[in-house]
């Protein structure tokens, strides 16, 4: 198995889960349990696997109640990037706890399940990383193995892994499963304040520098209330 590209990763975990109301009434979305386990807590226990020791986790929405949750790890060590004043979004999120992240480091949503296939996710990515070419790495899925998932996909993809959006009236081949892997190269020059990571990802698509690595495990979209019961007898089948 190749060595990762990074030890260290950030978790975005500060948005309001207003998809996933009203479970999200009285706690925030990476509390909420699947198969008897928070939804953040999944995507924590895979870094640790992988190896992965370190994270960033931003905060805002029932903040107080995540952080002492992420108190009881031990395992991945977790920095706090409190985001109480103001929620920055994806984009202002990375540049706000950039000073804790290594270059490159991975990102990945909260809420995030997955089975990982013969490698896992993060070594998925690392196989694929080429710092000289890329300012980002995104990990894709094709639709057969994204359980959940009812949209038309996000990207295509093409021999070399440069990726582009989706086209008006088509169907895009992948779906992003919301784990990257990040140059400080992508975050140069960003805006202040809050902002999506969909404006740097534009300018390096313009730039040839957005590329996918295709994940070699199952996904599951995690957004609902409703996507809960299917995915956790998934997850008993493995």
């Amino acid at each position: 198995m190749n060595s990762l590209a990074s030890d260290t990763a950030m978790v975005m975990a500060a948005g309001m889960g207003k998809r996933m109301r009203p479970l999200t009434a009285s706690q925030p979305k990476p509390l909420v349990r699947v198969a008897e386990k928070p939804l953040i807590d999944h995507a924590l226990d895979k870094l640790a696997t992988a190896g992965i020791g370190k994270v960033v986790v931003n905060v805002h929405y029932l903040a107080d109640a995540l952080e002492a949750h992420l108190r009881e790890r031990k395992l991945p060590a977790v920095i706090i990037s409190d985001e109480r004043e103001m929620l920055l979004e994806t984009g202002g999120g990375m540049v706000k706890a950039q000073a804790d992240l290594p270059d490159p480091f991975f990102c990945l949503n909260a809420d995030n399940i997955w089975l990982d296939g013969p490698r896992d996710a993060f070594h998925d990515l690392s196989g694929c990383w080429d710092p000289d070419t890329m300012d980002a790495l995104l990990l894709l899925v094709p639709h057969a193995r994204a359980l959940n998932f009812r949209g038309k996909g996000d990207f295509h993809m093409d021999p070399l892994g440069r990726i582009s959006r989706r086209r008006a009236g088509r169907i895009a081949p992948f779906i992003y499963t919301g784990i990257q892997l990040v140059s400080h190269r992508l975050l140069r020059d960003a805006p202040e304040g809050k902002f999506s990571t969909n404006i740097l990802w534009e300018r390096a698509i313009e730039e040839g520098r957005l590329f996918g690595a295709g994940f070699t495990g199952q996904w599951f979209e995690v957004g609902t209330p409703q996507s809960i019961a299917p995915t956790e007898e998934a997850l008993q089948r493995g």
